[in-house]
């Protein structure tokens, strides 16, 4: 009893937001390529590179902000780089998308010890961390007091961000547009909006929020940078995408759940249960999602089908 106490305490809860929040941000943008008809797993890469812009201009120029700025603007090129092999020259989108991965692994490395003359780990006291949050009305109150005050900066932007995604997609012509480029181009083409250039404003959106995710990664959950510390964020997070129908809160809910199994594992060692035991929770949960994704996709298609030959035969009666 005295061990379940340790692990499931409001600090569980804490940590869930704080692991979540990159997950969300890169979730957000994935789902607006998804929208947009394009499938993009070259998320990680892109979080991986603003995490590291971010701590070598954080380093810098003494400035959380200069870095989560010049991590956005990575994210952005990157954007660009991926529409156009994959919109504007109809390169593969899951090639491009791997190769964009495997360059920023390499990349990263290839930068840090050549820059930093480290290997694995860049920490250092100058690198300014994101400020975090204290809210003085919420210290009388219990669970929510602890819960949502002294977090970074972009565990609350997170919450607006998903917000105003949702506005965006469904109340806005422009996210009307964005969802007929992925689902009637040729409509939108005679309409005379360029589903090209929805496309390439959709994979520019999602280089931004993964840089923004990048950003927190390095700057707000840790204040370091080491090899590969995206791990496989960019991955669950298109998972996420894909559980959650790209639907905003839906991919939120999806991406909290994440951040619960994540932070769980990490609350599992400090009790004796291995690390290499704990690591592999959030993604087995991955691919239970996506099994789920797969198998209610065929029942929905089996329920379409048998409703078809339904009206089929009731037409020739």
């Amino acid at each position: 009893m005295e061990h379940l106490m340790d692990v499931f305490n409001i600090g569980l809860l804490q940590n869930t937001l704080r692991t979540a929040t990159p997950v969300i941000l890169a979730a957000m943008g994935g789902l607006l390529t998804e929208q947009a008809g394009i499938m993009n797993i070259g998320m990680d890469g892109m979080i991986l590179m603003g995490a590291f812009v971010a701590v070598a201009f954080s380093f810098t120029l003494s400035s959380a902000g200069m870095g989560v700025l010049m991590a956005v603007l990575v994210g952005i090129v990157i954007g660009l780089f991926f529409a156009l092999f994959v919109v504007k020259l109809k390169s593969d989108e899951f090639i491009i998308g791997m190769a964009l991965n495997t360059f920023a692994a390499g990349l990263t490395v290839y930068l840090l010890r050549s820059i930093f003359g480290v290997k694995g780990t860049f920490s250092n006291s100058d690198i300014v961390a994101l400020p975090t949050i204290h809210m003085d009305f919420l210290d009388n109150i219990p669970v929510l007091g602890p819960l949502l005050n002294d977090n970074s900066l972009f565990v609350y932007l997170t919450w607006l961000l998903v917000f105003l995604t949702w506005v965006f997609l469904y109340r806005t012509p422009y996210g009307f547009w964005l969802r007929a480029a992925g689902e009637h181009p040729e409509s939108l083409e005679t309409a005379g909006v360029s589903p090209q250039k929805m496309k390439f404003t959709a994979s520019i959106l999602c280089g931004i929020f993964c840089g923004f995710a990048g950003a927190h990664l390095s700057l707000g959950y840790l204040t370091m940078f080491t090899e590969g510390m995206s791990s496989s964020r960019g991955f669950i997070a298109f998972a996420c995408v894909i559980f959650g129908m790209a639907n905003p809160p839906k991919v939120f809910v999806a991406a909290l759940l994440f951040g619960f199994l994540d932070a769980l594992g990490l609350r599992l060692q400090s009790v004796g249960v291995p690390s290499d035991l704990t690591s592999t929770i959030p993604y087995i949960a991955t691919i239970l999602m996506l099994i789920y994704v797969v198998v209610s996709s065929d029942k929905r298609k089996k329920k379409r089908a048998s409703k078809q030959i339904k009206i089929s035969e009731n037409a020739l009666e």
